[in-house]
């Protein structure tokens, strides 16, 4: 049975609020969480959390919390950092940094997560050890993959290891999760398609990159429709292209840059050989050259069976909704570094129907810190009961 005491967070509402919207006035960027870590820090010390270490993975902060006598051991994450985006809200808590903003609602993961903490802190009620990350930089160069190389898991022992994201058009305070593939890897590519430069009057004595370069980019369109197994996702999408200086000049060189999203390792493998053989047999064809620099960058999430279960029976036994049987989705997470390590599961949120993540009006629900914040004290004492 869920404890009685959970209703003590919905009395820090007010706190929860005004946390999460000092965060979003002060947004930082990927490993520039210098502000945020720190309020992190002194909050979770005032809690009475003696064990709070900072500064792995540069910015990231990992507390312990105690109880009991046993070995057990579960890891909550939040993620911190914010985007480079301008925020176009007019409200009291927007943004004091121009061209940045929290987009994706990193200030209300750490708020609620903060709020989790000092129940917990303050009860006690499970035996074993909470692990709370807060995690640097999962927008940009995968902060978690960084704390995992720094001795993450090492440092601080896990069982099992918990993510919590919001998600617009999820009912507000509801939740949504699947078993298996649940965010998909994004690999990163960019592309050097060099020619021969020429006056733009007598194309044929150059070869023209950018006219390679545009056969490139249709080229990479059937790397999905006729490699992939229709019955599995993927996606290729070429998001920049440059090439030239002045409108009478065909350029020397062409660059392209773009994401391939996947959920299965051998349609990575497949995606990663066919944008090669693309690119330079097409780039041969036109009698150009190509360079290709080609990049894992996230790893797929892949939600534990057993772990999602654990997931949804926590929140159902608080008396919310949960859909478990939510559409994979190909954003991704660099959560999926701390899955690959230990047992795990990702679940979302509902932010209700706000703007969509990433969007330059978006903004976090304050009606989820107190639940989000029950939710991690209610999962923790479940794990650990």
């Amino acid at each position: 049975m869920a404890s009685d005491n959970y209703g003590r967070i919905d009395g820090w509402r007010d706190e929860l609020t005004e946390w999460r919207r000092d965060f979003h006035r002060h947004p930082e960027l990927a490993f520039e969480e210098e502000r945020t870590s720190q309020i992190v820090t002194e909050r979770l010390r005032s809690f009475g959390i003696e064990e709070v270490h900072h500064g792995i993975a540069k910015t990231g902060v990992v507390a312990t919390i105690r109880s009991g006598s046993s070995d057990r051991a579960v890891a909550l994450r939040a993620d911190m950092d914010a985007l480079p985006i301008h925020e176009q809200n007019h409200f009291g808590h927007c943004s004091t940094a121009a061209g940045k903003m929290h987009a994706c609602g990193h200030d209300g993961h750490t708020a609620m997560l903060l709020g989790a903490a000092r129940y917990l802190a303050e009860t006690r009620n499970f035996d074993g050890r909470v692990q709370l990350i807060f995690q640097p930089a999962e927008e940009k160069d995968g902060g978690a993959g960084v704390m995992v190389r720094e001795g993450l898991f090492e440092r601080f022992p896990a069982d099992k290891v918990f993510g919590l994201h919001n998600f617009p058009g999820v009912p507000t305070g509801a939740f949504a999760t699947n078993s298996g593939p649940f965010m998909a890897a994004i690999d990163q590519f960019e592309i050097e398609v060099r020619g021969r430069g020429t006056h733009g009057a007598w194309p044929h004595s150059g070869i023209d990159p950018i006219v390679a370069a545009s056969q490139v980019v249709l080229g990479l369109q059937t790397l999905v429709s006729r490699n992939v197994d229709p019955r599995r996702r993927a996606v290729v999408s070429v998001t920049m292209s440059h090439a030239g200086e002045a409108f009478n000049v065909i350029p020397e060189i062409a660059y392209l840059a773009g994401g391939v999203r996947s959920f299965l390792r051998e349609v990575q493998d497949t995606l990663e050989l066919g944008l090669e053989r693309v690119v330079h047999g097409v780039c041969a064809a036109h009698g150009a050259s190509a360079k290709v620099d080609y990049e894992r960058y996230y790893p797929a999430t892949i939600n534990a069976p057993r772990e999602t279960e654990e997931m949804t029976a926590a929140a159902l036994s608080m008396g919310w909704e949960v859909d478990t049987e939510m559409e994979p989705l190909m954003g991704s997470d660099d959560f999926a570094f701390l899955a690959e390590e230990r047992p795990g599961s990702f679940m979302m949120i509902g932010n209700g129907d706000s703007e969509m993540l990433h969007t330059p009006r978006y903004d976090f629900n304050d009606e989820l810190l107190t639940i989000g914040a029950k939710y991690w004290a209610r999962l923790a004492e479940s794990q650990l009961s």
